[in-house]
C-alpha cells in the first residue's frame, strides 16, 4: 500500500514540473545517480546532472512569465506522461516490487501526471495566466512530494489524492462555466 501512495506522489510532482523532480530523485540518492531510473541510468550523469539543472532553472523562472507558462505548458503535455512513468516505475524499483506491478505502477503515474497537467492547462487557458503565487506554490509542492515518496509516501500519497480530487473538482467546474457560456441570453 505504501508503495502505491509513493508511486501517486511522484506522479503528482512530475504532473507539475518534469526537469525538477527528476533532479531531486537524483539527488535523493547521492551514492548513485540515476543509477536504477528507467532511461536515465544509460546517460552519464554528469550529462545528466547538468541536462536537468538547466531545465530545473528554466522551469522554475520560465513558469513566473506567461509566455513562459505557454511555452513549457507544450513540453510539460508531450512529457509528463514519460517522466511520470519514469518515476513511478523508479519508485516501485526502489521498493523492490515485483515485475507486474512495476509496470502497473508506471502507467497508473503516467496517467495519474497527464490528468494533473491537463488540469493546470486548463486552468492557465481559462484564468488567461497562472497567478505566481500559484507556480510559486508549485515548485514548492512539486520537490516536496518527490520528498515525500522517499521519507512519508502516506502523507505524499494524500496530498497526491487530495490534488486528484481537486483535478475532478475543477472538471466539474469547467463543465459548469461552459455550459452557462454556451447558453444564448434571453
Amino acid at each position: 500500500m505504501m508503495e502505491i501512495l509513493a508511486v501517486l506522489s511522484v506522479a503528482a510532482a512530475a504532473g507539475m514540473r518534469i526537469a525538477l523532480p527528476l533532479l531531486v530523485i537524483g539527488l535523493l540518492q547521492s551514492d548513485n545517480l540515476w543509477y536504477q531510473i528507467p532511461l536515465l541510468s544509460h546517460i552519464d550523469p554528469f550529462v545528466l546532472l547538468c541536462i536537468l539543472t538547466s531545465w530545473s532553472l528554466f522551469e522554475l523562472f520560465a513558469s513566473k512569465k506567461l509566455l513562459g507558462q505557454r511555452v513549457l505548458q507544450v513540453f510539460q503535455l508531450l512529457f509528463s506522461p514519460v517522466v511520470g512513468a519514469i518515476m513511478g516505475i523508479a519508485v516501485a524499483r526502489f521498493a523492490e516490487a515485483p515485475t507486474p506491478f512495476i509496470w502497473i505502477c508506471g502507467i497508473v503515474s503516467s496517467l495519474f501526471a497527464f490528468v494533473l497537467q491537463l488540469v493546470q492547462v486548463g486552468w492557465f487557458y481559462r484564468l488567461r495566466g497562472l497567478p505566481i503565487w500559484l507556480v510559486s506554490l508549485q515548485d514548492i509542492l512539486c520537490v516536496a512530494l518527490v520528498i515525500f515518496a522517499f521519507d512519508a509516501p502516506q502523507q505524499g500519497g494524500l496530498i497526491a489524492l487530495l490534488l486528484l480530487w481537486l483535478a475532478i473538482r475543477s472538471s466539474g467546474h469547467w463543465h459548469r462555466w461552459y455550459s452557462k457560456s454556451q447558453k444564448p441570453d434571453r
